[in-house]
């Protein structure tokens, strides 16, 4: 078996310098050959050639990432700011409700924006329901308790379709904590350590006031969208503008700036779709102490329990 091994490596040491020479004076042609193939070919071939540039400009969604914006419930001791949430509040219902729907969220759940009971009350009461069906079988409407969810302005996602070209505007609800944009390596990483978990308001925010009154030349969009470089699936979208400066009065002396509207909307969407985040962040910081105590308890206890006894 020796003897094998050796042979074969001394075939090798002395058949492999030629193999390598044979291959460098022409000797070894395919791999010269599919190279040289392949070029002419893409020479040869205008559609290919095409197809090659227009990979290469591929775009992607969104053209522009958005800002990293401060918020006052980010990081390890956020909270909610109860103004700006009940502006936001008023943003939703005055400019977005329209076409928006908010299944998820009772209006019960308002109290926790520093409104009193009297308040949710009258707030639902604007609102018609639709009940039933009563004694007689038929479905009826009435003003809107706090129990229930806020009412949606479409029956059906068809109708929804029907009065948006053909789009079905997304549900609110969960909207803040579902769409978010992809920050990539290493970017994600450092967000474990700094609990970044905003990057659905921001999106929000930046989509809001996003909006340009013409495409950049080379971007094309189809009849009816509106251009918005922040949107995540592609140039434009079919919803225009929801926002305008001085659209809203604010009584608190808060800006009336598409800025602010979209600030106010956006922290309102996150807390629809997290209501307990503040309470759950205060949680884990508690849990977090707590573990580092009991770690180090535990160790004393070892180092007492162990001290005498050899090893």
């Amino acid at each position: 078996m020796k003897r094998l091994l050796s042979v074969l490596l001394a075939a090798g040491l002395l058949f492999g310098p030629v193999a390598v020479a044979g291959a460098q004076d022409g000797q070894g042609p395919v791999e010269n050959d599919a190279a040289e193939t392949e070029a002419a070919a893409t020479a040869e071939d205008p559609a290919a050639e095409v197809a090659e540039e227009g990979h290469a400009e591929t775009p992607h969604y969104p053209l522009e990432h958005p800002e990293e914006l401060d918020w006052t419930f980010a990081g390890p001791f956020g909270h909610w700011d109860l103004a700006q949430l009940q502006r936001g509040l008023k943003v939703y219902t005055e400019a977005c409700s329209v076409c928006h729907s908010m299944n998820l969220v009772s209006m019960r759940s308002l109290a926790d924006l520093g409104y009193s009971e009297e308040q949710v009350q009258a707030f639902a009461a604007q609102y018609q329901v639709q009940d039933g069906p009563d004694a007689s079988g038929e479905m009826f409407e009435r003003p809107g308790t706090p129990s229930d969810r806020f009412p949606a302005p479409f029956p059906n996602p068809e109708a929804a379709a029907a009065a948006n070209n053909g789009a079905v505007p997304p549900d609110f609800s969960l909207l803040a904590k579902a769409r978010a944009v992809e920050r990539g390596f290493p970017t994600f990483v450092f967000d474990i350590f700094t609990q970044y978990q905003e990057a659905g308001v921001d999106y929000i925010h930046a989509l809001l006031t996003g909006y340009e009154d013409e495409a950049p030349a080379g971007i094309e969009i189809q009849p009816g969208t509106y251009y918005n470089p922040h949107y995540i699936a592609g140039p434009a979208l079919a919803m225009p503008p929801p926002l305008s400066d001085d659209q809203i009065e604010y009584t608190d002396g808060a800006p009336q700036t598409v800025d602010q509207y979209a600030r106010d909307v956006a922290a309102f969407m996150m807390w629809a779709a997290e209501p307990h985040l503040v309470e759950r962040k205060a949680t884990g910081f508690v849990v977090m102490i707590f573990l580092v105590i009991f770690a180090v308890m535990m160790f004393l206890v070892k180092r007492r329990v162990w001290a005498n006894t050899p090893h």
